[in-house]
């Protein structure tokens, strides 16, 4: 199975417990690392998700997993907050950021720039816009690797 269809399956699976216990999903990662395979769930709630809280989703959806059995060989399952360079990937990320410092990661180099660093706008079109001073960068989602908040320290 495909890696994004292995993430699709499980986020469906892991959608009605998140409800439940009222957690965000941030990301999935089902990758390999190493010769090992990982499925990771970033989550967030509001006031910040805990180590307890991990345990309490880990616990569930690996036993879900094992009852359904979506994964047809041995994977590492990890639970654990975004961190505070939290990736953006949907749109209601877009929304909630907006006015926060980010780094965006090109795939392509745009001016000879791969890395642009500015305050989010938002989603525009299609389009993730930020601005950096008096220049406004507006990029199609499609040429963006990553989106990141900035922690200022």
């Amino acid at each position: 199975m495909a890696h994004n269809k292995v993430e699709q399956v499980v986020e469906e699976l892991a959608r009605p417990i998140l409800e439940e216990l009222n957690y965000e999903l941030v990301d999935i990662e089902y990758k390999k690392e190493g010769g090992s395979w990982f499925l990771r769930f970033y989550l967030d709630k509001p006031g910040g998700i805990t180590l307890d809280d991990c345990q309490i989703f880990s616990e569930r959806i690996s036993e879900l997993l094992d009852q359904v059995d979506p994964i047809p060989h041995r994977y590492y399952l990890e639970v654990s907050s975004p961190g505070l360079d939290r990736p953006l990937k949907r749109d209601e990320d877009f929304k909630r950021y907006k006015g926060h410092r980010v780094h965006v990661k090109l795939y392509k180099s745009v001016n000879g720039e791969k890395n642009y660093y500015g305050e989010l706008v938002g989603l525009e079109n299609g389009n993730i816009v930020i601005q950096d001073g008096e220049c406004t960068y507006s990029f199609p989602r499609e040429n963006v690797a990553m989106v990141r908040l900035v922690v200022n320290i």
